[in-house]
């Protein structure tokens, strides 16, 4: 599967973006969609997580849809399926983050083109824990 083609100091600058909300966040420590968050978190990143089946993750209230989140969001990091990343990214774009930021092994090149007509950049088919572990 292709990926963006960002540089390595693209990727470091979208790491200066500190608040994330995260799409499809777990409850169970053995998934990437809870461990990968956990890991930003325990490195200075304001986690959101969005999840309309549980109200709380790592103590932190937990929102059905990114929309209802209140505060500005930066990152928007998506934890879904390819198949249903056109919808999350068209809700994601209401609240106008900077960057949409899809997880390894994820893709579709109609959300990703919506995005970018949008003017938010997006990542996709990276892993922000992999990433962030290899640029820092």
């Amino acid at each position: 599967m292709e990926r963006d083609s960002y540089s390595d100091d693209e990727i470091r600058d979208i790491f200066t973006l500190k608040k994330v909300a995260v799409v499809g966040m777990s409850k169970h420590e053995n998934k990437a969609a809870h461990y990968v968050p956990k890991y930003l978190s325990d490195n200075g990143y304001e986690i959101t997580p969005v999840n309309p089946t549980t109200n709380e993750i790592l103590g932190r209230k937990c929102y059905e849809k990114v929309s209802d989140i209140d505060d500005d969001i930066d990152i928007v990091d998506v934890f879904r399926p390819s198949d249903q990343v056109l919808p999350v990214v068209q809700e994601a774009l209401k609240k106008k983050p900077k960057v949409i930021w899809l997880q390894e092994g994820i893709h579709n090149p109609e959300a990703e083109e919506l995005a970018r007509k949008q003017g938010v950049k997006i990542v996709f088919n990276r892993c922000m824990l992999a990433e962030h572990q290899r640029l820092f």
